[in-house]
């Protein structure tokens, strides 16, 4: 039975979508069945962060409604065991039957090891649907004083919600960024109120894979792509150390 893992933030840049993709790519990396499903209605991206902009990718809507398989999810050329579902664009968050989603999320269990849900930033309808029926939940936060309120808030919605495996990652963390802030990642974590599974660096390797259309895990092994593939291994039960230095 496979886990289902939503990935949220409280708000917009973050770095959420690209740390999702990453952590999927990773995780296929190492052979497991892995199917990403873009939870931003309206506003999705997922694919380009996975280097599938140029492909067309059936929408989780069109296999809610039946009209199309779960089998005929978009399969990634780099990454054999790695599928993608995109987030429709005729309707709103609001307006997905939560019955036939679950429906989904249930067979998507009994294929795949992992299924991601990258939801939309903020605590909308959107963050609801992908925390629902999520096993674990991956709370991506900034390390600016907006960003890490508004993980505390999104945090406490999901305590609200009955969820109790809820993970913090701090995204896009500098040096400069922490001296400047005179901010620790334990500071983060206490604000927060969350327990850590990880941090990840600025790196400007996000964005230039993402132009040149290549999933992050296969343009670079270090940097953000080598924290990505740190917390893949904890995700996996595998330990590894968390720096906490240079930041």
């Amino acid at each position: 039975m496979g886990e289902l893992l939503a990935v949220l933030s409280g708000k917009g840049g973050t770095g959420k979508t690209s740390v999702c993709a990453a952590l999927a790519c990773a995780l296929a990396e190492d052979g497991k069945k892995v199917l990403c499903i873009d939870c931003d209605v309206g506003l999705r991206n997922l694919d380009i962060a996975l280097g599938l902009s140029a492909y067309e990718a059936l929408s989780f809507q069109d296999v809610c409604t039946g009209g199309y398989t779960l089998e005929e999810a978009l399969p990634h050329p780099v990454f054999g065991t790695l599928r993608f579902l995109t987030a429709p664009i005729s309707c709103t968050a609001a307006d997905v039957d939560g019955g036939s989603f679950q429906k989904l999320l249930h067979q998507a269990r009994q294929s795949f090891d992992y299924v991601f849900l990258d939801a939309p930033a903020g605590i909308e309808a959107g963050f609801s649907l992908a925390a629902r029926f999520a096993d674990r939940i991956l709370l991506v936060t900034g390390p600016d004083p907006a960003a890490v309120r508004d993980a505390a808030r999104a945090g406490q919605v999901l305590e609200t919600m009955g969820k109790t495996s809820v993970r913090l990652i701090v995204n896009r963390i500098t040096r400069k960024i922490g001296s400047r802030l005179h901010t620790t990642v334990d500071d983060i974590m206490d604000t927060a109120g969350l327990p850590l599974i990880g941090v990840v660096p600025e790196d400007p390797q996000v964005t230039l894979a993402a132009a040149r259309g290549r999933p992050l895990i296969t343009s670079s092994r270090k940097g953000a792509a080598a924290a990505c593939r740190r917390i893949a291994c904890r995700l996996q039960g595998i330990p590894q150390p968390i720096p906490r230095r240079g930041f």
